[in-house]
């Protein structure tokens, strides 16, 4: 098949990221035709015998964002159905490997890749019995997170529990160097070839990496340590994966995998090294369908991240992408820490500029450890306070969101949590609706 024949790439995404788009708008630019499957414009239907997809596709590339659903097992079954009838990029059984901390742990342990040690069990009291084995820092992750959330640096007195809300927990290896400024690093696996690499240091008063949370980032394609790209490369393979953003740590004996990550962003990468994934996944999917590429096209267009808007975007996106879902003035959230959860009534604040929680209920859930002080300047007075800050899991109508709340003594106010804008930004907030019906409110401190 020549390049004047082209095939049909599919992206599968429900939600819009400049990742999907840029993926689209690849595939476009190498002379070949785009569909993106999203809610506004996809269907299976079984006729007569006969299964159809809608729109119709000759191979997909899987986005699928499951890491910040509240049941990632719909959305991989919606892929699951898709990749029987086409060649899919990621097939659902890979991501179910990846998306799971624990599943890519023991799939990397198998095959003799050195990842660092780790403990899930399925009761607190398990888990809490194999603490010492991890000395006098761990690392507590949610085995499904995303963006850094849901993992926490923790000391052996601070309660732990099997489950942070209703994902699993476990404890794994801290994993660093003697008087090394904290940083880790991202390889980005294209077809089993190193595409870019990049160093992501943590940002000041964190441990974590995550550009998404702040951390800075340095090209390290170019001095890439060949054993970091050998065990990136066999990672992703082990796994099973297509495209695979994989994160390691450097010890002091060596170099560990941390996570292989399906749906892995392009930003901090790009701002690094100037170089896009998208081409290299779109030629994949491309030559996966049958199609032709020209090699020297992919690495032009490799040198721009082009999240423009795709002609493959059906029209109702526009307003879905600028319309963000609804959150009432007061809420029912689910909070969570390292040692339980909590169903509590909120109330939404766009006045405020980060979440603020009781100091009870931060006590209760195991909110924490205290990351900093921050300065908060309450309603009209003049003078600010001084406040601690955690880490703490917020449940919003079924979204998760890992946000650093402020504590403080809520007790004699009528809501224990205040959502700020660090939550409130991804809704739209309607006054009129409250969950606890029309009470009126008691006059209260604001901030």
């Amino acid at each position: 098949m020549a390049v004047s024949d082209p095939v049909t790439v599919g992206v599968l995404s429900l939600h819009t990221s400049k990742e999907t788009k840029a993926i689209l708008n690849a595939a476009e630019d190498l002379g070949h035709d785009t569909e993106w499957l999203r809610a506004e414009n996809t269907s299976v239907s079984v006729t007569d015998g006969t299964p159809v997809l809608e729109p119709d596709v000759d191979v997909i590339a899987n986005r699928m964002l499951l890491s910040n659903t509240e049941q990632p097992a719909e959305e991989l079954g919606l892929a699951n159905t898709f990749t029987q009838l086409v060649p899919m990029l990621n097939e659902p059984n890979t991501v179910l490997t990846a998306i799971h901390k624990l599943s890519t742990a023991t799939a990397l342990a198998s095959n003799e890749i050195r990842t660092p040690d780790v403990t899930l069990a399925l009761s607190g009291d398990r888990l809490n019995a194999a603490r010492d084995r991890y000395g006098e820092e761990a690392v507590y992750k949610t085995a499904i997170g995303t963006h850094g959330g849901g993992t926490w640096k923790v000391g052996p007195d601070d309660p732990i529990n099997a489950k942070v809300g209703n994902r699993y927990a476990f404890l794994q290896e801290l994993v660093d160097q003697e008087d090394v400024r904290h940083r880790d690093l991202r390889v980005y696996v294209v077809g089993g070839e190193v595409v870019a690499a990049m160093y992501r240091y943590a940002p000041d008063n964190d441990w974590r990496t995550n550009v998404a949370l702040g951390g800075s980032v340095e090209d390290a394609t170019d001095d890439l340590p060949e054993e970091a790209a050998e065990m990136a490369r066999q990672a992703a393979g082990v796994v099973g994966l297509d495209y695979a953003g994989v994160d390691l740590v450097e010890g002091d004996d060596g170099w560990y995998v941390l996570e292989v990550n399906p749906t892995a962003g392009f930003k901090g990468l790009y701002e690094a090294t100037q170089v896009s994934p998208a081409p290299y996944i779109a030629k994949l999917a491309i030559e996966r369908a049958g199609g032709e590429v020209d090699d020297d096209r992919v690495r032009d267009i490799a040198n721009v991240l082009d999240d423009s808007r795709p002609t493959a975007q059906p029209p109702d996106t526009v307003a879905s992408a600028t319309e963000p879902a609804v959150i009432g003035y007061t809420e029912e959230v689910v909070l969570s820490g390292t040692s339980g959860s909590k169903t509590i009534l909120a109330k939404s604040d766009t006045g405020a500029t980060r979440t603020s929680i009781d100091t009870g209920l931060a006590a209760d859930i195991g909110a924490g450890p205290i990351k900093s002080i921050t300065r908060v300047r309450s309603g009209s007075s003049k003078q600010s306070k001084s406040r601690p800050v955690v880490d703490v899991v917020v449940g919003v109508g079924g979204n998760q969101h890992t946000v650093t709340a402020s504590v403080e003594d809520r007790s004699h106010m009528d809501y224990p949590v205040i959502l700020g804008r660090d939550i409130l930004e991804n809704y739209q907030v309607d006054v009129s609706r409250r969950i606890d019906g029309d009470v009126p409110d008691t006059p209260e401190e604001e901030e």
